[in-house]
């Protein structure tokens, strides 16, 4: 029986990528997104090329108590969860005093409340079988403030020190959490967070989804803590620790600006 791993945000992007990854080394799946027709679609492609099974759950994770439904979703299933991936989120760009309060509301629904759920209803399960991996996506934005993203730059914050700590936790249990840090990722999100006036990803060379999916599947596989996709990106990270925070803050203010 194969293992099974359940990936969230899974219609495109990064999410669609560790999916083809996953199935490419016959793990099963479960398939999380709201768009049920495209998720119908990549179950039938990676069933047929890799002779795998693929569970679909079209859920909102920006809605209460979605979290708990697909864990149940999973259990009446009678499969268990071996990898944990919580990659769903989005972002958004503006002065937050400006902002659309139901949509800040949303993204810290998706970003933070339905990972940190996830979390808290699948590790009890690996606890009991002495073993499992979690993958977290969090972003190079979790080492810093983001003026214009303030919110977004916040809750990747929250994913890396989460996935840290938790990852502390359970050191010796069989379980390990990795906190997977992309910088600019050619995907849908540049369009969801409307940030295409924005010279952040104008300046950087977007990444391939698939070379970040790779990377971070290997990462987590090797069970490492932080992973932060790009040698620039890394490098930026390392300095910005000895940086004074206001000097970060206004270079990440003046990147984010319209162009």
């Amino acid at each position: 029986m194969n293992e099974m791993a359940l990936i969230t945000g899974a219609s495109n992007g990064i999410g669609l990528e560790l999916a083809k990854i996953f199935a490419r080394e016959k793990k099963d799946l479960i398939l999380v997104s709201r768009n049920v027709e495209k998720l119908k679609e990549i179950a039938r492609d990676l069933e047929s090329k890799y002779g795998i099974r693929v569970l679909v759950i079209a859920k909102d994770l920006g809605k209460t108590d979605t979290a708990k439904e697909i864990y149940n979703t999973v259990k009446q299933a009678g499969v268990q969860v071996d990898y944990l991936v919580n990659n769903a989120g989005f972002g958004d760009f503006g002065m937050f005093s400006k902002s659309d309060w139901n949509r800040q509301q949303e993204m810290i629904a998706v970003n933070i409340v339905a990972l940190t759920r996830l979390c808290r209803l699948f590790i009890p399960d690996m606890m009991t079988r002495n073993q499992g991996r979690i993958m977290n996506v969090a972003s190079t934005a979790a080492f810093q403030p983001g003026p214009l993203m303030s919110v977004y730059y916040a809750t990747k914050a929250y994913v890396l020190l989460f996935s840290e700590a938790i990852g502390n936790e359970l050191k010796g249990s069989g379980i390990t959490v990795t906190a997977l840090c992309p910088g600019p990722t050619d995907t849908g999100f540049l369009e969801a967070s409307r940030l295409q006036e924005s010279k952040l990803f104008h300046w950087f060379r977007n990444a391939d989804p698939a070379e970040v999916a790779e990377y971070g599947y290997k990462s987590m596989m090797k069970g490492k803590s932080v992973a932060i996709h790009g040698t620039l990106n890394r490098l930026l990270a390392f300095m910005e620790r000895f940086a004074p925070r206001k000097l970060v803050t206004a270079i990440v203010r003046k990147m984010s600006e319209k162009r």
